[in-house]
């Protein structure tokens, strides 16, 4: 996310970044250290996507401030 943002990681850091999904669980999270995006609970394909053959979770990255 912070290469996408063109932004060194202690400037992601100054920003208030949150990552929202649909739904109540969030799926997805960005790693402090890295400013990866990475998965922060279990996807249960069978489960979201029950007789659909293509399953796609979307989320969205919404940063506060100017880039």
């Amino acid at each position: 996310v912070a290469k996408d943002l063109a932004l060194q990681l202690p400037a992601l850091r100054e920003h208030d970044l949150s990552i929202l999904g649909k739904g109540r669980t969030q799926y997805f999270a960005l790693h402090g250290k890295t400013g990866h995006l990475v998965v922060a609970e279990r996807i249960d394909r069978e489960q979201l996507c029950e007789n659909v053959q293509q399953c796609v979770l979307r989320c969205e990255v919404i940063v506060e401030g100017e880039i």
